[in-house]
């Protein structure tokens, strides 16, 4: 029986991790689960699975929720807020693994608690990488932690891989390239220069995945691809030249791994998170994960496109990140998720965006970043460049 921590457990990977458990619970037990201010949801979880630690955004969410949780309940979980409290029910001795599902820069420091004490950790945080980079995969290394992506198009290259593979060992693998596939988001057919008039609903109605906000947008800006370009270099050490974004618009294809001897081999499935994070829960088995199999005979035709730098700059900028090193991914990060929030309150255009990251990032990438207090720093510091560039109209 696998004790679990869900970081993150309110939103729609926090939620999809639960509707697994439940399917097999006789392999896991919800030790724990964090989520912010969502009292009603986070009481809803408290009655499905009774787990021993709850942990909210701060004070006055954790006494909101212990109102409301039934009097049984009062007595036999306890709650815990804020940043202390997320690295506690990260590294705590009795959890095993820990899915690490909360959205942005938030969720960097419970992620390293859990690595910090050799935790399982099921990554679908993508930012953690982007923001910290070989640091993580150092600290990875250096406390005996277990990684395993949970992020659909990483867990996808994963199950490709050889199960012999070692870390940043392409040439010995016959590696040639990690094909990311992405659906195109919303977008993709749209109007170039009507781009700069949708709004938050548009951008957020992705055509195939169901997701929360933040990310909805990055798909629709591909920003979540740029993203996920820099998390793929950590996660399997290989170098941005090794890397491809192919749009599959039908997103059946998760990924893929092209070898040198010209084999291509692919992770297919239904658009459903539940089948990545069955697999990272239950690795190296398969467990039940809810999802229907995939109808080869209802299919439509499969169709790939190269990414147009004009439509998608962000997603340009993001790779060309990754080159540069890892205080221009951390800018990156961080100025993305100030832009994004500002074109979520209607203060920009959904164009902005990518100007107001390339602004940061022109200004922010040649500090040398050795320790995560380092990182931390860099990454306040490109958020008030980005909060700058927004107030006063730098873009």
């Amino acid at each position: 029986m696998q004790q679990l921590t869900i970081l993150g457990a309110t939103g729609s990977i926090g939620s999809s991790t639960l509707d697994v458990v439940s399917r097999n619970s006789d392999k896991y037990k919800v030790f724990a689960v964090s989520g912010y201010s969502q009292v009603n949801r986070l009481v809803e979880i408290a009655i499905a699975f009774s787990p021993q630690f709850i942990v909210t955004k701060d004070k006055v969410s954790a006494q909101q929720l212990h109102q409301a949780l039934p009097s049984d309940l009062q007595s036999t979980i306890t709650l815990k807020f804020g940043d202390e409290g997320l690295d506690y029910i990260s590294s705590h001795p009795q959890v095993d693994t820990v899915m690490a599902a909360i959205v942005g820069a938030a969720g960097l420091s419970p992620v390293f608690s859990a690595i910090r004490a050799g935790k399982k950790v099921l990554l679908a945080n993508k930012e953690s990488l982007v923001m910290s980079g070989e640091l993580f995969i150092d600290a990875v290394k250096e406390h005996g932690a277990s990684l395993i992506p949970v992020d659909s198009e990483h867990n996808a290259i994963f199950q490709c891989l050889p199960h012999d593979y070692a870390y940043g060992d392409g040439e010995r693998s016959g590696i040639e390239h990690l094909l990311l596939t992405a659906s195109g988001g919303p977008f993709r057919a749209m109007d170039i220069e009507a781009l700069a008039h949708v709004t938050p609903e548009q951008a957020c109605a992705h055509p195939n995945w169901d997701m929360g906000q933040k990310i909805s947008v990055d798909s629709a800006s591909m920003m979540n691809k740029g993203l996920e370009f820099i998390e793929a270099r950590w996660l399997f050490g290989l170098s941005a030249e090794n890397i491809k974004v192919v749009i599959h618009p039908q997103s059946t294809i998760h990924s893929m791994v092209q070898y040198i001897d010209g084999s291509v081999i692919a992770q297919l499935g239904n658009p459903d998170m539940r089948t990545p994070i069955a697999h990272a829960l239950a690795y190296p088995e398969r467990i039940n994960a809810g999802v229907k199999a995939l109808d080869f005979f209802s299919l439509d035709k499969f169709s790939f496109e190269a990414p147009c730098q004009k439509r998608f700059p962000n997603l340009f900028l993001a790779i060309d990140a990754c080159k540069r090193g890892q205080a221009a991914t951390t800018a990156l990060n961080a100025a993305n998720e100030v832009a994004v929030q500002a074109f979520l309150n209607e203060q920009i255009r959904f164009t902005d965006i990518y100007t107001v990251n390339n602004y940061v990032v022109k200004q922010h990438s040649d500090a040398r970043l050795e320790q995560l207090s380092q990182v931390i720093a860099h990454d306040r510091l490109c958020r008030e460049c980005a909060t700058y560039a927004i107030e006063e109209r730098k873009i």
